[in-house]
């Protein structure tokens, strides 16, 4: 019978056309998972990219052979929201954390969302860039930055969930909790983080928001008209699939 070992952590990066930048933040969480002695594996999941993504992950993890990594690669872009239910579904430790591939939230902030995981007081954690902003170094163009405040208003108005920042790329989970909720989720692009707290506070799962450092890139993927009018037709998609009952676990 094969067993699979089970790990402490899985750390979960989502990436699409990702070369530039994928081998330093491989490099930055290998080293942090290797000076923390964390049980810890790395997985990437590339989301159809069209340039090298998978190769620099692969050619990063091949200089930290003694940590247990995994490059996922599937030939059609499906959306973040896609390539992180890879990752989790995949994951074979008992808590996942999945972050940015740009790490604007480092990785020294993981303690922050693990230990309130670790020691049984919630289930799902979730980086915040809204409920301290002393912590944010490097900010977003001012009408980017409202833009994000305008959409998780939307948010709560038509969700009914209490957070401020549901979009930050940094968010960890109890899979023991979570994965049975991964196999009802229907968003597969950036709205996916909504539906994600949304399915896992419909279900009766502790949440706790966690401000952590955060720094804007430039290179990010998101275009605030095209990417803002898909996330409010999915926060739209949500509620009527939560009406539609399609999010009762079975």
């Amino acid at each position: 019978m094969f067993f699979v070992m089970e790990k402490e952590l899985s750390i979960i990066i989502p990436a699409y056309n990702e070369e530039a930048r994928l081998g330093k933040t491989i490099d930055e969480i290998l080293n942090y998972i290797k000076a923390e002695n964390l049980d810890a594996e790395v997985i990437v999941v590339d989301d159809g990219s069209s340039d090298s993504t998978v190769e620099v992950a692969k050619k990063t993890f091949e200089k930290h052979s003694q940590i247990q990594t995994d490059a996922i690669r599937y030939e059609q872009n499906r959306g973040k929201g896609y390539a992180v239910k890879t990752g989790l579904k995949a994951a074979k430790g008992k808590i996942a954390l999945f972050s940015d591939a740009d790490l604007s939230t480092p990785i020294e902030e993981l303690p922050k969302l693990i230990k309130p995981i670790q020691k049984g007081d919630f289930d799902i954690t979730l980086g915040s860039r809204a409920l301290d902003r002393s912590l944010i170094g490097e900010r977003q163009p001012w009408r980017r930055e409202q833009g994000g405040k305008v959409f998780n208003l939307f948010v709560r108005t038509l969700t009914g969930l209490p957070f401020w920042d549901t979009q930050c790329g940094f968010k960890a989970f109890n899979m023991e909790k979570f994965r049975p909720l991964l196999e009802v989720m229907q968003i597969e692009k950036f709205g996916f983080d909504v539906e994600f707290l949304y399915v896992a506070h419909h279900a009766g799962l502790r949440l706790k928001e966690i401000p952590v450092r955060w720094n804007n890139d430039d290179r990010t993927k998101v275009n605030i008209f095209r990417d803002s009018l898909r996330m409010f037709n999915e926060v739209r998609e949500i509620r009527k699939n939560s009406k539609l009952r399609l999010y009762e676990i079975q």
